[in-house]
């Protein structure tokens, strides 16, 4: 009878343990939008909008895209605008994300004939690590700017920040 009074206690403990643990709010945000009709036209300019509270912490920020297999490039180039709280004019940086090798094909993940990737977006310090100035909302534009326009056969695309 001793064993189950003390695995009625471990499970009780167990669950008062996942419940707080579960309750933990988590330092990360995601949003993507959807491409209209999978022709990602360079004057559509998908926005992301975030609430930064802690300043002190470092984030990473990734770049998000989703794309068919017969996305017809190895890598996508764009630009991201960032304007944070109090800000008039946006930051832009320009990026240029590989996302095959001739070698070992599409970087991402990918599920049938969609790939998807998440490429870590590095600023321009040594730190690795981005951080935010002032608490409060920023908000994220993505444009594309390949040579082709519309780019065809992009599903989604999006910001994802972590705190480090």
């Amino acid at each position: 009878m001793k064993p189950l009074h003390y695995t009625r206690w471990f499970l009780i403990a167990f669950l008062l343990l996942a419940g707080t643990i579960s309750c933990t709010p988590i330092d990360l945000f995601e949003k993507t939008a959807v491409i209209p009709g999978h022709s990602w036209k360079s004057s559509f300019r998908p926005s992301f909008t975030f609430t930064i509270k802690d300043t002190s912490a470092p984030y990473q920020l990734y770049f998000i895209i989703r794309h068919s297999d017969r996305y017809r490039y190895n890598n996508i180039y764009f630009n991201l605008y960032a304007k944070g709280p109090g800000q008039d004019t946006a930051q832009v940086a320009t990026y240029d994300i590989r996302l095959a090798t001739n070698e070992k094909g599409w970087l991402g993940s990918g599920m049938d004939d969609i790939f998807e990737h998440r490429q870590l977006l590095t600023p321009r310090s040594a730190d690795k690590a981005f951080y935010f100035k002032k608490p409060g909302d920023y908000t994220f534009t993505i444009e594309q700017i390949m040579r082709e326009d519309p780019l065809e056969q992009v599903l989604n695309t999006g910001i994802r920040i972590e705190k480090k």
